[in-house]
């Protein structure tokens, strides 16, 4: 339920009327909205008679119930406006949401060693992306396939972030290694694997790094939304959606099926910023730069696009990573429909 304060509603009175509410039993939560304040409700609503809640100001515009199962990822949770969140990095702080400029996330699929980790960050940096992406837990479906290096990766992320200024984002598999997984970290992910692990969404719901949450190989929307509720339940407001393809009947051609038809059916859910992942969702570095570019042109907020400086050599997906070469031409291509769609701010590469 939220309750929806008139323009120039007194702070004093939005103030009482919060209080009000949490006399009843109620959670509110304000929201501060471009014109509007509006005050979500979380709590037993479903006797709650709306015209009683109208009562106790004249300062309420009016009171709506949020129908979706998933309260405070739900768009009406918001009245219907888009959240943005902000991400603080070494060189700034970076806006994900669909009133800013596209946001690139680049790296390899895991943490090799300093030396590619760091170079590899450099690259990517001079090409236009803001966050590096890199892993030092994988969930890997075989238990003899390279599991990444662990706590030491991290030290290794933590020299690319000084050298790059690059924002990080790299995997928690496990709650245990969360706290030393944030102090590196600039946006903790949640994998497929783990999207449905619900004590750890309670648990990165409960700190206070922004967390992006991938969307499980088979969930559906639903699922998938009701994931995010349990981080936001737990307090943590600051989640990003992120569509790395799906399982399907024909895995012959691609790694996944990768969904973008989610980006419009997203945008009139939530209000959460979206990522696609075309490197997972395709698994072929040859198919990721038209879907890169479908991506920006139907509303992604960012990319995560994996890069490797030698794939052929790459300890985990290879091939679907691309070299810093292709990637530099990749972001020109990606201005264009960018620009386009009003949705860059960053100057392309200049090639050589």
């Amino acid at each position: 339920m939220i309750v929806v304060m008139k323009v120039g509603s007194p702070e004093t009175e939005i103030e009482r009327v919060s209080q009000e509410l949490t006399d009843w039993g109620l959670t509110p939560e304000k929201i501060v909205g471009k014109h509007k304040v509006v005050i979500g409700l979380v709590g037993e609503t479903a006797a709650l008679d709306p015209l009683r809640i109208q009562e106790l100001s004249p300062w309420i515009e009016h009171v709506l119930r949020v129908e979706q199962p998933f309260k405070r990822a739900s768009l009406e949770f918001r009245h219907g406006e888009p959240s943005e969140v902000i991400v603080s990095t070494p060189s700034g702080s970076v806006p994900f949401g669909r009133n800013h400029p596209v946001v690139l996330i680049a790296g390899p699929c895991s943490v090799e060693n300093e030396e590619m980790i760091v170079e590899t960050a450099m690259r990517v940096k001079a090409a236009g992306a803001q966050f590096l992406r890199g892993g030092a837990y994988k969930p890997r479906t075989s238990p003899y396939a390279f599991q990444g290096h662990g706590e030491s990766a991290l030290g290794l992320l933590a020299a690319a972030r000084e050298a790059s200024g690059l924002g990080i984002i790299t995997e928690v598999m496990d709650a245990a290694d969360l706290e030393k997984i944030a102090e590196v970290a600039d946006i903790i992910q949640v994998g497929a694997r783990n999207m449905q692990n619900f004590a750890l969404l309670k648990k990165v719901g409960a700190q206070e790094k922004p967390v992006l949450l991938k969307r499980g190989m088979s969930a559906t929307i639903e699922e998938w939304l009701m994931a995010a509720e349990y981080i936001l339940a737990a307090g943590n407001p600051n989640v990003i959606l992120c569509e790395r393809g799906i399982r399907t009947f024909d895995r012959d051609y691609t790694r996944n099926t990768l969904d973008l038809a989610v980006l419009p059916v997203l945008h009139s859910l939530t209000h959460l910023p979206v990522t696609i992942d075309p490197s997972h969702g395709t698994g072929k570095s040859e198919y990721v730069p038209a879907m890169s570019m479908a991506a920006i042109a139907a509303g992604a907020d960012a990319l995560m696009i994996e890069v490797h400086p030698n794939p052929a050599k790459a300890l985990s997906d290879g091939p679907q990573s691309l070299t810093p070469e292709r990637f530099d031409r990749l972001v020109q291509e990606l201005s264009v429909i960018g620009k386009a769609v009003n949705r860059w701010s960053q100057p392309a590469v200049a090639l050589a």
